[in-house]
């Protein structure tokens, strides 16, 4: 993927954040996982099914967990990948790797409003190729004030 592939896909996922129901305790994300050709492979976004969905949680369930087009795919979420969680077992910086995704980009880093997060150092930790258009941040903070 290029450069201008992954500001138009996050920018996707970033308008795919906006289809979040409100909450006070929660982040809006959205989150595009993008195959090597560039087809998406799956979307999901906070709280789609779920009040405790996380969005990159949702866009892997929608994939058979030995999906082929895993390791090379990219996911892009508007928000740093969680690395602390309550509400279900696994993280979302767990999922990713557990299937394998070797690439992830995202606009804006979790602020610690409700954990510290870890995401990003412990996918760079695993190998896991990410990086962050901090120029996308402004939007993704805009889609969030109401938890900021």
């Amino acid at each position: 993927m290029t450069e201008l592939d992954d500001r138009h896909w996050l920018q996707q996922a970033i308008e795919l954040s906006r289809s979040c129901p409100p909450s006070a305790t929660a982040f809006s994300v959205g989150a595009i996982i993008v195959g090597a050709t560039g087809k998406v492979l799956a979307t999901g976004y906070s709280r789609e099914t779920d009040p405790h969905d996380h969005a990159e949680e949702i866009a892997l369930s929608k994939l058979a967990a030995n999906d082929a087009d895993l390791p090379e795919a990219t996911i892009y979420s508007s928000l740093e990948p969680c690395s602390k969680r309550a509400s279900r077992p696994r993280t979302c910086t767990e999922l990713i790797l557990a299937a394998g995704i070797r690439r992830v980009v995202i606009a804006w880093r979790e602020p610690s409003v409700f954990v510290d997060c870890e995401g990003v150092e412990l996918l760079t930790a695993a190998g896991v190729e990410v990086i962050e258009l901090p120029e996308l941040a402004d939007q993704v903070k805009a889609l969030n004030a109401h938890v900021l």
